[in-house]
């Protein structure tokens, strides 16, 4: 099962790949710089990364297509544009993750 799941990702990734690949410039090389950002920051479930994805290559194949800017996707600040999108996944967040931890940890050294 594992394994069959694994298969299905890559070829989930493969896929989008090709898709981001046919972008003409500027969409190809934004979508790739999200991508970068989002790979650190988004979502450490494969199959949630891979939906967040996917729905980028949605969005930026939507706006090559209509010729929306990529100014207008991303607005003044790209990263803010990256943290806004983000966090419609965030299930398998790894910061998430991390935030409860802490909470717990402190809430349980100061029960005693």
């Amino acid at each position: 099962m594992f394994v069959s799941k694994m298969i299905d990702e890559k070829k989930r990734y493969r896929t989008y790949k090709a898709r981001t690949a046919a972008l003409p410039q500027p969409y190809r090389a934004s979508i790739d710089a999200l991508e970068r950002y989002l790979m650190y920051f988004g979502p450490g479930k494969g199959s949630e990364l891979m939906l967040m994805l996917e729905d980028l290559a949605d969005l930026f194949e939507t706006a090559a297509a209509d010729g929306t800017p990529v100014a207008a996707i991303v607005g003044e600040d790209p990263v803010e544009f990256a943290e806004a999108f983000r966090l419609n996944y965030p299930v398998g967040d790894w910061i998430i993750r991390e935030r409860e931890r802490l909470t717990r940890a402190i809430a349980e050294a100061t029960a005693n």
